[in-house]
């Protein structure tokens, strides 16, 4: 037997290059499309994270602002009822716990301002397509 005999032939080994490419493709794809994922989470982690730090802002804004207009009101209502009526000094105290009350709805706003979202894996999504676009060999 010749040693052209043993070889595989041209067309046989073209075959399995291309059966092996297709395979490195599909495992690369499937490797990139895992580790978007991946991404996706710890970004989604991160904003969840920051829009329940803004929530329990806003909850704690409106708890503050009822508990205070209940018993502090009440107590100041009260204490400086001798010198304006008990009709001026309610007023008063009900525009000193609105300023608390707004201050915290503020804080929680800027709070929820910064949720992002998926930033990163937006970008990287995008770049897909170019990476499944045939590439030119230098030579």
């Amino acid at each position: 037997m010749s040693d052209l005999e043993h070889e595989p032939s041209h067309a046989a080994r073209s075959e399995a290059s291309l059966g092996d490419l297709l395979g490195e493709v599909s495992r690369d794809l499937s490797t990139l499309v895992r580790q978007e994922v991946e991404l996706a989470k710890a970004e989604l982690q991160q904003s969840a994270g920051r829009a329940g730090r803004g929530a329990g802002m806003y909850g704690g804004a409106g708890l503050a602002a009822w508990l205070t207009l209940l018993f502090l009101s009440i107590a100041l209502w009260w204490a400086i009822a001798d010198a304006t009526g008990h009709g001026w000094s309610a007023l008063i105290v009900a525009a000193l716990w609105a300023v608390v009350a707004a201050v915290l709805a503020a804080r929680g706003r800027s709070e929820m301002r910064r949720v992002r979202g998926t930033p990163r894996t937006t970008e990287t999504v995008k770049e897909i397509p170019d990476a499944l676009k045939p590439q030119e060999n230098p030579r």
